[in-house]
């Protein structure tokens, strides 16, 4: 069961292999015998991407740090390394991520998968940090990959496994641009939306974060800003001040989450997401309110090149939640249109109706993808039904 509880499966078995060669061996047994797996993280994403009546593989007993490099900027994280514990174990060595998502519940391999990613102007995905790795690959190879390598001559294999899906191989050891450790000073304020429409620029301009949930049934919206202590802007949210603390970079992005939620959300260009989030704010007010308590949730993040970002351009992201125990489908469908004609394209972990014809118009690089991803997995050992059909493959191709 996934995070929120919309996705429940039963899988044939549950493999929890502690070792790179265990994976390979896994892959080739699984290959040999015309099996398919597919690896879970911690189940937070919304999509049925870890779903399979076949092998599902955790990669829990494969976590911490591998190594580390200050000089560099680098560090090598193993697959099933939770966020929460990366944080602590950089700050060892005096080292950080550049950014957080929202939480920091999923383990590294997953949030990279998928695309995870926090707020700020100048601050890529968590995807955009990979710089290289090892991958195992569909035919049980174990593939070591970086900047410019391609696998037997074909393709940016690093672009490619920056936001992959799971869809290319098994990821047994992720190595991250990071950066030095660094404090932040965090402030949380309640104020109107109209507000924050007219500051947000700004806002977003001279903070290192910034980022607002917008509460539909009262017009409020609570402004989270982060920057460095000292740093803070000379323009303040007339409202009240819900929170205010400091401390370790990898402490303070992430929230607490305890109540469960099922979510949309899209990236669309920086220049239209105003206007956009505008036409949400509408067609909520006018068809949801009634039944739509749950917030919606606005960041933004730089542009970064992978072959399937969903951020080529700076882009604001626009998240629909809702409380896990109400019905969602009829609320997303209905807003995701306004979504499309916004430029916007869909986080890949989270839910959205595109089908594969949709998303090859999206995406430049996508057959150059399908091409990569079938010389990775040619028996499409790592294809789930969901996969398949997103990708528009046979379950098989």
């Amino acid at each position: 069961m996934n995070w929120s509880g919309s996705v429940r499966f039963d899988a044939a078995q549950l493999r929890q292999p502690s070792s790179e060669d265990g994976v390979a061996a896994l892959v080739r047994e699984t290959a040999e015998r015309g099996g398919k797996l597919r690896p879970v993280g911690s189940g937070h994403s919304s999509t049925p991407l870890a779903e399979t009546p076949d092998t599902l593989v955790s990669l829990d007993a494969m976590s911490g740090l591998e190594a580390a490099d200050a000089g560099a900027g680098t560090a090598t994280v193993l697959p099933g390394t939770g966020l929460s514990d990366l944080g602590s174990a950089l700050a060892g060595h005096d080292l950080a991520m550049e950014n957080l998502g929202d939480v920091d519940y999923q383990t590294i391999a997953g949030a990279i998968g998928t695309g995870t990613h926090g707020t700020g102007r100048n601050l890529g995905n968590l995807s955009s940090t990979l710089v290289g790795g090892r991958l195992v690959t569909g035919t049980g190879r174990v593939v070591e990959f970086g900047e410019g390598d391609a696998i037997d001559g074909n393709g940016d294999v690093l672009r490619a496994a920056q936001l992959a899906l799971g869809s290319l191989g098994i990821l047994t050891a992720l190595r991250l641009r990071v950066r030095s450790a660094f404090h932040l000073h965090r402030q949380n304020w309640m104020t109107h939306i109209d507000w924050v429409l007219d500051h947000f620029s700004e806002l977003s301009r001279a903070c290192r974060h910034v980022d607002f949930y917008w509460y539909p049934r009262s017009d409020l919206a609570q402004v989270r800003i982060l920057t460095p202590p000292g740093e803070e802007p000379d323009v303040v949210p007339p409202g009240t001040l819900k929170k205010d603390e400091s401390g370790p970079s990898y402490q303070i992005i992430p929230n607490f989450r305890d109540l469960k939620f099922d979510e949309m959300e899209y990236m669309v260009p920086l220049e239209e997401g105003l206007d956009v989030f505008r036409a949400v704010r509408e067609r909520v007010k006018a068809r949801h309110r009634h039944r739509v308590g749950w917030r919606v949730l606005v960041r933004t993040i730089a542009q970064d090149s992978a072959m399937l970002t969903n951020a080529p351009q700076p882009t604001m992201t626009i998240a629909l939640l809702q409380n896990a125990s109400l019905e969602y489908e009829e609320y997303f469908r209905d807003v995701e249109p306004i979504f499309l004609a916004g430029g916007g394209r869909p986080h890949w972990g989270k839910k959205h109706y595109r089908s594969a014809a949709d998303l090859r118009e999206m995406y430049p690089e996508w057959d150059d993808f399908l091409r990569l991803r079938q010389e990775c997995d040619p028996a499409g050992v790592f294809l789930n039904d969901y996969l398949a059909e997103l990708l528009g493959l046979r379950s098989g191709a």
